[in-house]
């Protein structure tokens, strides 16, 4: 378990320098340890992989200082599973539920009762995020989500995919996107 920990860890430090994550942003996760364990999603969820990848993922959370959000499964419509400080400092609105292993998923049931204070929202726009396992977490990442290509393509057995977001380019032929700085003379 301790590679497993090892490998989420340098996943995540590498999506933290690519997109220059701080306590101002927002990661979402898509886990399914089915995968990380080299079977189909969904067919064997695990709390002994869930708690090492949490332990990892947790362990880069404090040295850049971003807001986790984990993705439950589709027998829970994909909702998140947050702190409730984080929550309320975003706006989200919380539902009612209690995600478990068979509905939820391992990852989500893990996070939710190991977070400080967890409740569940139905959706946000993420920052960024990492998918392990092909979870598909772009619903929950802000519009214009680009491709962040990891170093490490697996977690286990698990593919990973990882993205940042960008504000969206408006205007049109004369519009400008990088500031220029223009010299005064004295």
């Amino acid at each position: 378990m301790e590679r497993l920990s090892a490998e989420v860890k340098d996943a995540m430090r590498e999506l933290v320098a690519e997109a220059g994550l701080t306590d101002k942003h927002v990661v979402v996760l898509g886990v399914s340890t089915s995968e990380v364990a080299g079977q189909r999603i969904g067919s064997q969820g695990s709390e002994e992989i869930a708690a090492a990848l949490f332990a990892g993922v947790r362990e880069v959370q404090q040295e850049a200082g971003f807001h986790l959000a984990f993705q439950c499964c589709e027998h829970l419509n994909r909702a998140l599973v947050v702190e409730r400080a984080v929550a309320e400092r975003f706006g989200w609105q919380e539902v009612m539920v209690v995600p478990v292993r068979q509905a939820g998923g391992a990852m989500a049931a893990y996070a939710f009762r190991h977070l400080a204070d967890a409740v569940l929202v139905e959706s946000i726009q993420a920052d960024a995020g990492i998918d392990i396992g092909d979870t598909l977490i772009g619903m929950h990442l802000k519009p214009v989500a680009v491709p962040v290509r990891p170093g490490r393509k697996t977690i286990g057995g698990a593919h990973v995919t990882m993205a940042k977001t960008r504000p969206k380019l408006i205007g049109g032929a004369r519009a400008v996107y990088v500031q220029e700085i223009e010299k005064v003379s004295p």
